[in-house]
C-alpha cells in the first residue's frame, strides 16, 4: 500500500531530486526567458483587469484615457528601474521585505513581509478568478453557476504543479505566455490602426472635450477626476516587484538576469496596458453585461474587419480571450513563486514558523505553497471571484509593499552619497516612485475602504500582530537554550595520550545533535547520568539541512557540508575528554526524519548494541501554538526506528518561562 501512494506521488509531483548533484542548481534555476514567463506573467496579466478598472472610473471622461495610458507608461518605467536598483544593491534577493528590514527597521521589514504575503495570496485569487470570467466571456449565460467549481480547480491544478518545482511548472505554462503576446500585439496595433483612420479627427475630439471638461468642470475637479481613475487602475502596476523578489531563483549570472527579465516585463507591460487603454478610447468601448472590457474590445475590432474575413472574428476572438484568461492563471505562478519565498525569508528571521523555510524533496517549499493555495481559495470563496473586491484588496497591499521598498531606497542613496558619484538621479528616481506609490495607496485605501479595502488591512494587520506572537516565542526560546551553552565553558580540558577506541561489540548510544552547543553536551551529560558507565561509544548523529536561506548553490552547500562535519568531530572530542569512545556520522538533506533514519540504521549494522538517543524541547504548558512552532522531529524518527526494531529513547530538555 505503501509503495502504492509512493507511486501516486511520484507520477504527480515527481520523483525526489538528488541534491548531491553537482548540476543541481544549473537545472532547476530559470534563464531570462522563463524567469519572464513565471515572474513577469503577473504584471503583464494585469493588463486585463487594470486598464479596465481605471478606464470604468472616467465615466463619461473617456478621452481622457489617452493621458492615463501615457502616465501609464511612465509608472511601469519608473517603478520598474526602481526595482533594477534594488536588484543591483541586493543581489541575493528578498524584495521589498529584504530592503525593508535592512534599511528602514524590523518593524517595517514585517510589515512589507506580512503585505507581500497577503498580495501574493491576492495575486493567486486575483489570477485565478479573472481568467475564469474571461473564459466565461465566451460561454453561455446559463454555464454561470459553474464559474466557481472551476475556479477552485483551477487553483487545485496550479498547487500540484507547483509542487512539482519552479522549472517544470513554468516551462509547461510558457507556450500560453507567447500566444498571449502574438495574439495581444495583433490586437493592439489592428485596433490602433483600426481607430485612427481619422487622426485628425480623433485630436480635434480629445482637444475639444478637454477643453469642456475644463470649462464646466475646473481644472481642480479634472485633475481629481484623474488621478482618482489613474490610480483606482493601480493593479496594473502589480507583480512588478516580483522580480527583484524572485532573484533566488534565476541563472547566473543572477543580477544580470534579473535586470533583462525586469526589461522584458517592463516593456511588455507598458505596451501591452497603455495599448489597451488607447484602444478602449478609439473603438469606443462601453461596457457590457457578463463581458469583460478585453472580451467588448476583441470583438468590435474583429466586426470591423468586413465582410471577407468576418468569418476569422469569432476564431480570433476565441484566441485572444482564451489566452487571456490561460495567461492569467500563468500569473498566478508569481503568487506561487514568491510568495513562498518571502514567507521562507521571514522564517529564517523566525517572523514565521521554522517549518516555513524548510524545502522538499523535490526541492520546492512545500509548507508556503500549499499555505498560499488554502489561503486563495478561502479568499476566492469568500470575495465569490468578485474582481471589483479582489483587485481593491489587491492593489492597497502592494502599494504599501512599494512604498515602503521606495522609501527604504531613498534611504540607501543618502547614505550612500559619499561613495557613489550619481546618487542625485538615482535618489530622484526613488522620491518620484514614492510620491506615486504613496498618492495610488491614499486614494484606493479611502475610495475603496468600504468596499473590501478595509478587509485587507484587518488581515494584514493580524499577520503582522501573528508574527510579532512567533518572533517573541522563538526569541525566548533561544535565550533559554543560549543559557546551556554555559556548560560550555566547564567542559573539561584536552586529555593527553590516544582517545579511547571504538569497540563494535560494546554498547554504544547513538544521540542525534544538531550541532556543537549547550542542548548537545547537556543531551550528553543527561546520557551519562542515566546510564552511569553502560555505554562505551557514543556517535553523534547530525543532519545538515538544505533550506531556503542555504540552498543557493554548490558552494553554499560544501560550505554546511564542511560546517556539520566540523561541529559533529568537536561533540565527539568532547566525549572522548570525558572518557567515552566517540566519533560522528552526518547527513545532508531537505528532511531530517528520512536522512536521520537511514544513519541511524546504518550504524545499528555497524554497532550492533545500539540504542538511539534525541532530544525534545518540553514546556510547561503544551499548546497548538507551540505544536506549530516546533516541529514533532523526534517523535518523527522514535516512531521510524523502533518499527525497524531500533529502540530509540526521547530525553527531554525543560523550558521554562
Amino acid at each position: 500500500m505503501g509503495s502504492f501512494f509512493s507511486d501516486i506521488k511520484n507520477t504527480l509531483l515527481g520523483r525526489p531530486r538528488d541534491i548531491r548533484d553537482p548540476h543541481i542548481f544549473h537545472r532547476i534555476s530559470l534563464v531570462a526567458v522563463l524567469a519572464w514567463v513565471g515572474l513577469g506573467a503577473d504584471g503583464l496579466s494585469s493588463s486585463s483587469y487594470g486598464p479596465e478598472q481605471a478606464y470604468l472610473a472616467l465615466g463619461e471622461h473617456r478621452h481622457l484615457a489617452v493621458f492615463i495610458a501615457l502616465l501609464m507608461v511612465a509608472t511601469v518605467l519608473l517603478i520598474s528601474y526602481a526595482y533594477t536598483r534594488i536588484i543591483e544593491a541586493f543581489p541575493g534577493g528578498g524584495g521589498g521585505y529584504l530592503v525593508a528590514s535592512k534599511l528602514l527597521g524590523e518593524g517595517a521589514g514585517v510589515t512589507s513581509g506580512s503585505a507581500l504575503l497577503v498580495d501574493y495570496v491576492l495575486t493567486i485569487t486575483t489570477s485565478v478568478a479573472s481568467g475564469v470570467d474571461a473564459l466565461w466571456s465566451l460561454m453561455p449565460p446559463h454555464l454561470s453557476a459553474w464559474r466557481m467549481p472551476v475556479a477552485i480547480m483551477v487553483l487545485t491544478a496550479l498547487v500540484v504543479l507547483n509542487l512539482r518545482g519552479v522549472k517544470e511548472s513554468v516551462t509547461i505554462l510558457s507556450p500560453i505566455f507567447f500566444i498571449f503576446l502574438v495574439a495581444h500585439a495583433f490586437l493592439i496595433g489592428g485596433g490602433i490602426f483600426q481607430g485612427l483612420a481619422h487622426p485628425a479627427a480623433r485630436h480635434m475630439d480629445i482637444v475639444a472635450r478637454t477643453h469642456s471638461d475644463l470649462k464646466f468642470m475646473g481644472l481642480f475637479a479634472l485633475l481629481a477626476l484623474f488621478f482618482r481613475a489613474y490610480s483606482l487602475g493601480g493593479g496594473t502596476y502589480t507583480g512588478i516587484e516580483a522580480v527583484s523578489n524572485g532573484l533566488p531563483m534565476m541563472r547566473e549570472p543572477r543580477v544580470e538576469t534579473g535586470k533583462k527579465t525586469m526589461l522584458y516585463m517592463a516593456v511588455s507591460l507598458a505596451i501591452t496596458a497603455a495599448g489597451i487603454m488607447v484602444c478602449y478610447y478609439l473603438l469606443d468601448v462601453h461596457p457590457e453585461s457578463g463581458k469583460t472590457l478585453n472580451a467588448v474590445l476583441t470583438e468590435r475590432f474583429a466586426a470591423g474587419w468586413g465582410s471577407g474575413f468576418s468569418s476569422l472574428g469569432q476564431p480570433f476572438l476565441v484566441v485572444v480571450l482564451l489566452s487571456e484568461a490561460l495567461l492569467l492563471f500563468v500569473a498566478a505562478q508569481s503568487g506561487f513563486l514568491d510568495g513562498p519565498r518571502v514567507m521562507a525569508n521571514m522564517a529564517v528571521d523566525s517572523w514565521f514558523p521554522h517549518r516555513f523555510a524548510a524545502l522538499s524533496e523535490r526541492l520546492t517549499m512545500q509548507n508556503g505553497v500549499l499555505l498560499m493555495g488554502g489561503s486563495a481559495l478561502a479568499l476566492l470563496i469568500y470575495s465569490h471571484g468578485s474582481i471589483e473586491i479582489l483587485v481593491t484588496m489587491y492593489s492597497i497591499n502592494v502599494f504599501l509593499t512599494f512604498s515602503l521598498s521606495q522609501l527604504a531606497m531613498v534611504r540607501y542613496w543618502l547614505q550612500a552619497r559619499k561613495r557613489r558619484e550619481h546618487w542625485k538621479r538615482n535618489i530622484a528616481i526613488h522620491v518620484v516612485g514614492l510620491g506615486l506609490c504613496a498618492g495610488m495607496l491614499v486614494v484606493t485605501v479611502l475610495e475603496k475602504f468600504t468596499e473590501g479595502g478595509w478587509l485587507t488591512l484587518l488581515i494584514t494587520s493580524l499577520l503582522i500582530v501573528g508574527c510579532v506572537f512567533v518572533r517573541r516565542h522563538y526569541r525566548r526560546v533561544s535565550h533559554k537554550m543560549a543559557e546551556l551553552d554555559e556548560i560550555l565553558a566547564a567542559l573539561p580540558g584536552k586529555v593527553e595520550g590516544p582517545a579511547p577506541e571504538l569497540r563494535k561489540d560494546a554498547p554504544t548510544a547513538a544521540l542525534l545533535v544538531s550541532g556543537y552547543n549547550g542542548l548537545g553536551i547537556h543531551s550528553l551529560l543527561w546520557l551519562m547520568r542515566l546510564f552511569p558507565g553502560y555505554f562505551k561509544n557514543v556517535v553523534f548523529v547530525s543532519v545538515g539541512v538544505l533550506d531556503s536561506a542555504n540552498f543557493k548553490g554548490a558552494e553554499e552547500t560544501e560550505a554546511l557540508r564542511l560546517d556539520v562535519g566540523q561541529q559533529g568531530a568537536r561533540m565527539a572530542d568532547v566525549a572522548n575528554r570525558l572518557g567515552l569512545a566517540a566519533t560522528s556520522r552526518i547527513a545532508l538533506g531537505t528532511e531530517v526524519v528520512a536522512e536521520a533514519e537511514k544513519i541511524c540504521l546504518e550504524l545499528a549494522r555497524e554497532f550492533p548494541k545500539t540504542i538511539v538517543f534525541a532530544s525534545k524541547l518540553i514546556f510547561r504548558k503544551e499548546n497548538l501554538f507551540q505544536g506549530v512552532l516546533h516541529n514533532e522531529t523526534p517523535y518523527a524518527i522514535q516512531r521510524r526506528l523502533q518499527f525497524s526494531g531500533l529502540q530509540t529513547v526521547i530525553l527531554p530538555v525543560r523550558v521554562r518561562p
